[in-house]
């Protein structure tokens, strides 16, 4: 199979090819050149010939070392971010060690959208992201969290960053003159609330609302772990 594939990739010691090497030729350095492809281009543009283009060696030598795309974005998703801080590293408390992991996040899928489409489609976990994992469960060691809580916790935050992110993704670029038809069109009145938004000047959908959203779903991790230091109601 080839997530299968992918993951004797990933955790594979020696990564070198079994026959044939080309000649300066390694796993990581393909990985890098799928890496730069991508950030050129965009994730829509790699392919096994574009990166061999990119090395100036044959398509056919890169099978060598990777079997394929699929096994070539895990291996990709592994090397972002290794050499970034791990959750637990960042200063601070369990809060703000999370602020700052949500934050550069939030900054990365943005400035690099492909990095976002590699995330949400890659299906190997190596190593690199199980050391992140690892790390940031370790965030919350000592506030009283269950271990599933500490998984539940991670994972909210995550899917949070990466669901905002995938949204305004999405969202098209505001269109002066789609505004301006919808005013035309549209009688506002009759959605009141809506109304007092938009002439508030919130854009919805936009993403502007990402640290309003972080925050309130700290606060009720924090309510969690405060609930859990309470001592028992009657004793003190």
């Amino acid at each position: 199979m080839t997530a299968n594939r992918a993951l004797e990739l990933l955790w594979r010691d020696d990564r070198r090819p079994a026959r044939g090497p080309q000649r300066g030729l390694t796993v990581d350095r393909v990985v890098r050149a799928a890496i730069e492809v991508a950030e050129a281009d965009g994730l829509a543009a790699l392919s096994m010939r574009r990166v061999a283009q990119h090395l100036g060696v044959g398509t056919a030598s890169l099978y060598t070392y990777v079997p394929g795309k699929t096994e070539l974005e895990a291996l990709m998703l592994d090397v972002i971010g290794a050499d970034d801080p791990l959750p637990h590293e960042r200063p601070g408390d369990w809060r703000a060690k999370l602020e700052a992991w949500a934050r550069a996040d939030w900054a990365e899928f943005r400035a690099h959208p492909w990095v976002l489409q590699l995330v949400n489609k890659s299906p190997a976990p190596g190593p690199n992201l199980l050391r992140w994992i690892d790390s940031a469960l370790r965030v919350f060691d000592g506030t009283g969290l269950s271990e599933a809580e500490k998984m539940a916790a991670v994972e909210s935050v995550d899917a949070y960053v990466r669901g905002l992110a995938r949204q305004h993704l999405d969202q098209a670029e505001p269109d002066p003159e789609q505004d301006r038809l919808l005013a035309e069109l549209v009688d506002f009145t009759r959605y009141p609330s809506l109304l007092r938004v938009l002439r508030a000047g919130v854009r919805p959908w936009s993403g502007d609302q990402f640290e309003f959203g972080l925050q309130r779903l700290l606060d009720g991790i924090a309510a969690l772990i405060d609930n859990r230091s309470a001592p028992p109601e009657g004793h003190q």
